[in-house]
């Protein structure tokens, strides 16, 4: 399969399996120039990170998630459920910058819609990269489909509102990029996993000011964290033509996650996470993911958080599975 996008090229780091398949995630997904019809997903890296407020290596993640693909079946267990039936072709990494945010932004922006524009029925994965590489990609949807509305899932710990005139297009600004620009509207997003004292007062009042559904870790417990999650998909879904969904990896409990350096006390169980995206795959509309804000640099000598993130993609793309099966 050949896609003509200048910017996106091979990753620097890949597996080349050889002899007879064992039934792992590294001999499972393809490089996208090897698939002969258009993939069920595609993956691709933003390996950005100079537009963090913080110090983040989170550029780094996108190899180091390529590397762990070894070290995971592409069988699911509880599920019952065996993904290699399920395309999914990786489309290596966008060439970022080496000094120019702005362009690095843009270059995301561009390779998101090429392949909007290339696959358009392929669930697109992208593997950041710090959170203001989700604004981009979404801009790229929106430039590809300019008359469908979006609407979007974030699991945070924060709103991603701060006022880009004071921190620039950073990490911390993603979501009020999109409501500023009217590329979503705020009644459009959903934010499940706030908690404890790290939003200030005014970025509350902005959320609400623009109708931004939000919801704590206390609220989501007392639902189930994976039903409220399917409550809001249906509604969304009835609102919207098509949902992107973020994951900022600092959703977690800062004990899960020593790898995200935004993590922070009384967050997400790894549990919780799992059961959400397995909820999250099943939902047809959902037609973008990305999981953000996962450092390498940060993480333990057993790479356990980046083990999460491996995991919680692969929970993901069971609930593909599940829901395709469903639907059939």
């Amino acid at each position: 399969m050949d896609l003509t996008d200048k910017w996106l090229r091979e990753p620097n780091w890949s597996w080349n399996p050889s002899g007879e398949p064992s039934g792992y995630v590294h001999e499972w997904i393809q490089k996208i120039q090897e698939v002969k019809s258009p993939p069920e997903c595609i993956i691709y890296g933003a390996p950005l990170s100079k537009s963090s407020i913080s110090v983040s290596g989170a550029s780094l993640y996108p190899e180091v998630f390529r590397k762990l693909w070894k070290q995971f079946a592409a069988y699911n267990f509880e599920e019952e459920i065996d993904l290699t039936s399920y395309t999914v072709a990786d489309a290596g990494d966008i060439l970022m910058h080496t000094t120019d945010v702005a362009e690095s932004h843009r270059r995301i922006e561009i390779a998101t819609s090429a392949l909007k524009r290339t696959f358009p029925k392929s669930t697109l994965c992208m593997i950041g990269g710090d959170h203001s590489t989700t604004a981009c990609a979404i801009r790229g949807l929106r430039s590809e489909q300019p008359n469908r509305t979006i609407g979007i899932l974030q699991l945070d710990t924060h709103l991603d509102v701060r006022n880009p005139a004071e921190y620039g297009p950073a990490n911390g600004t993603p979501i009020r990029q999109l409501i500023d620009e009217g590329v979503v509207r705020g009644n459009h997003i959903v934010n499940i996993g706030l908690h404890g004292y790290y939003n200030t007062k005014s970025l509350v009042e902005y959320a609400k000011k623009h109708h931004i559904r939000t919801y704590s870790m206390k609220e989501a417990r007392k639902t189930g964290v994976a039903m409220l999650i399917e409550q809001e998909l249906m509604r969304l879904s009835s609102e919207v033509d098509l949902i992107y969904v973020t994951v900022d990896m600092d959703v977690l409990d800062i004990s899960f996650a020593p790898g995200v350096p935004a993590a922070t006390p009384g967050g997400m169980r790894t549990e919780e996470l799992f059961e959400g995206l397995l909820s999250i795959g099943k939902f047809k509309d959902v037609s973008h993911i990305d999981f953000v804000c996962l450092d390498p640099s940060r993480d333990s000598r057993i790479e356990e958080t980046c083990r999460i993130g491996v995991h919680a993609w692969l929970q993901f793309m069971t609930g593909r599975m599940i829901g395709k099966r469903e639907r059939e």
